[in-house]
């Protein structure tokens, strides 16, 4: 369940229409089980051991990060976003191991191709498969999306044969709305959607 950021989207930090500074910025988080907290420096070796895995890029046609520089300049990249935009993507750990990272993930603001959108994206290391980790990730994300930055609609793009991540999405009360072809040669992603006020509807 870890392919739904494809490469080809850019990871440039960019301000999305509407945002502001005084939206403040939420350095860490928690759910039911896990601690979402904004990624230093320190978690360089344990982002290049999770996105440098064979095992979790199953679906990604790019394939692992096969040297430490690509993990430095991904990890500077989102310490870049957050410094800019007060919200990123969190290094995660569960609670009651608070100093083992177990996955990144979280909302940023990326491109498809030409549009600029929030989006939604995980990769937890294998230790963590099959636990429910990814789901709620995906809910605390979409919580405070919605709830704390007040924005519209969030999105995430998913391989069409990654089933697992497939699943994650809808869980999380994502709909498929799209495709993208963002991989030459093969079949287009699919892009999934989440709308504040549909989020707000549901409701009782």
């Amino acid at each position: 369940m870890q392919w739904i950021i494809c490469h080809t989207l850019s990871r440039k930090a960019v301000r999305l229409p509407g945002h502001s500074d005084d939206q403040g910025s939420v350095m860490q988080r928690t759910t039911e089980r896990l601690i979402l907290r904004a990624p230093t420096a320190d978690d360089l070796d344990s982002l290049f051991a999770i996105y440098g895995d064979p095992q979790t890029h199953q679906f990604n046609p790019f394939g692992p990060l096969t040297r430490i520089e690509q993990a430095q300049a991904l990890l500077d990249g989102w310490i870049a976003h957050w410094q800019s935009e007060g919200y990123g993507q969190w290094a995660i750990t569960i609670r009651d191991h608070p100093d083992q990272v177990i996955g990144f993930g979280g909302i940023d603001a990326r491109r498809y191709q030409d549009v600029l959108r929030l989006n939604l994206g995980y990769r937890f290391g294998v230790q963590a498969w099959g636990r429910g980790y990814a789901t709620e990730l995906s809910q605390a994300a979409l919580d405070f999306a919605f709830g704390e930055l007040q924005v519209a609609e969030v999105f995430a793009v998913v391989r069409p044969q990654h089933h697992a991540s497939i699943r994650v999405l809808e869980k999380a009360g994502m709909q498929r709305i799209d495709t993208l072809d963002d991989v030459p040669g093969q079949a287009p992603s699919l892009v999934y959607r989440s709308a504040r006020d549909e989020t707000v509807s549901r409701v009782p």
